[in-house]
């Protein structure tokens, strides 16, 4: 190989942005696929189409020499970010084979194959690069945390937009959209905390101190998802068993893919919350 495909890392990323574009294209083909989980898994390929599309180009110019002013670590972003793309394809992949593909979909089945196959090029991809164990926040303990809590909460959002677009008729609880109130705040501050710790020029911007910041938003992330928990327990299985039993034969319903959707945020949310938890204790012990 020439030009910018020399190193077996470049020879990756082509196939990554290769094999997630023939996702998305089979996707978009089918042209019936507008359920949230459909849009979760374009998305995904979207986001695995740029990332290693962006990293290879900024190589390959040696732009990211220049980005030293403002990122702390180029090496720590490559791996934080292509391990981001690699748990998000895999969540992409199991939720497509589970809520889209069947054995006489023959498009949908080369779709699967097509991710799964990306999936694995990015598994090899992030095991060579944690390999060189880079030093950065992304790679840290803490960077971990963080973009887990926010896959976490783009997961649950996810499943309730399913939830809710399954039972277009059923009025909404107020406790539920409480909930998903609480999921998406939660999602844009963690975003906004892993920006600041990437970006200097932000960081510059909390004179208040990061870490104080962090410390101030576990203790509210953490009450609020105990909160967002208590609420989607209570009024979502409420809701559902409700509704289930008085529309049972609705023929617009599929009361097996609602449930899936009403657990898929309960677990999520319990999860988020323990995550959000030790966050919590990590930041008091860092202070």
């Amino acid at each position: 190989m020439c030009g910018p495909f020399k190193s077996m890392q470049a020879i990756l990323r082509l196939l990554e942005i290769i094999f997630s574009a023939l996702a998305l294209c089979i996707s978009l083909s089918m042209g019936r696929i507008v359920r949230p989980w459909g849009i979760w898994c374009d998305f995904v390929w979207v986001f695995c189409i740029i990332v290693p599309l962006v990293l290879l180009v900024m190589e390959a110019l040696k732009w990211n020499i220049l980005l030293a002013a403002f990122l702390p670590n180029w090496a720590d972003l490559c791996c934080g970010l292509t391990l981001l793309c690699t748990v998000m394809i895999i969540s992409a992949s199991i939720s497509f084979g589970v809520v889209f593909v069947c054995l006489s979909c023959i498009s949908l089945i080369f779709c699967l194959v097509f991710s799964l196959i990306a999936t694995g090029i990015f598994l090899v991809d992030s095991i060579m690069q944690k390999m060189k164990c880079p030093k950065g926040y992304l790679s840290g303990l803490r960077g971990v945390l963080r973009t887990a809590e926010a896959f976490i909460a783009c997961i649950i959002l996810t499943a309730a937009s399913d939830y809710f677009a399954l039972l277009p008729w059923a009025p909404r609880p107020g406790g539920m959209i409480c909930s998903v109130i609480v999921f998406f705040v939660c999602l844009l501050a963690t975003v906004v905390i892993i920006l600041l710790h990437l970006l200097k020029l932000l960081r510059c911007l909390v004179s208040f101190g990061l870490n104080l910041m962090e410390l101030v938003f576990n203790i509210l992330a953490a009450l609020l998802y105990l909160l967002a928990v208590i609420l989607w327990c209570v009024f979502g299985y409420r809701h559902y068993y409700y509704y289930r039993t008085h529309y049972l034969g609705h023929p617009y319903n599929c009361w097996k893919c609602a449930f899936a959707d009403l657990n898929a945020v309960t677990v999520g949310a319990i999860f988020n919350l323990i995550l959000y938890i030790v966050d919590l204790v990590m930041s008091i012990k860092a202070r």
